[in-house]
């Protein structure tokens, strides 16, 4: 978890509800917290519908969800070692607003732990088994803890 990892980032605010709180430099901090490689990513911060749209079109799911990572060269056997991780991660603003009040949290400790959650995914980290999950809930923890925020998975 270098900051010296290059970053490209785009920062989008279709739904510029948290555009004044949830600023790039910010998003910018958070993400090159949960960076091991170069990257060229985009953050963009949607409202229900679409989030719905996108959750059903591309994951088969009828729902807005919280976060939402596309990443461009998972898996990718041609490219470079040196290749930067390419991927949009999308937020959904209704969302995360709700999630945030319904654990507690304020929505920028809940933002920062989605936005390094999908940073993760872009890195090709999952959470489809038990296994995997305690990995990369223990790496956003660490990550999360050295920007100082609680864990997020404290009961």
């Amino acid at each position: 978890m270098s900051a010296k990892n290059k970053l490209t980032l785009s920062v989008q605010y279709a739904d510029p509800r948290l555009q004044e709180s949830i600023t790039r430099p910010k998003i910018r901090k958070w993400v090159q917290a949960a960076l091991f490689a170069p990257a060229e990513l985009t953050i963009r911060f949607v409202d229900a519908a679409e989030g719905q749209t996108l959750n059903r079109e591309y994951r088969g799911k009828d729902y807005a969800t919280n976060v939402l990572t596309f990443a461009y060269n998972e898996g990718e056997e041609a490219l470079p070692d040196d290749a930067p991780t390419q991927a949009d991660i999308i937020l959904c603003t209704d969302v995360l607003e709700k999630e945030a009040a319904e654990q507690k949290k304020t929505v920028e400790e809940h933002t920062a732990h989605l936005i390094v959650h999908g940073v993760l995914h872009a890195q090709g980290y999952d959470h489809m088994d038990d296994e995997e999950a305690t990995e990369m809930e223990g790496i956003e923890t660490e990550i999360l803890a050295e920007l100082g925020y609680a864990d997020p998975y404290a009961e």
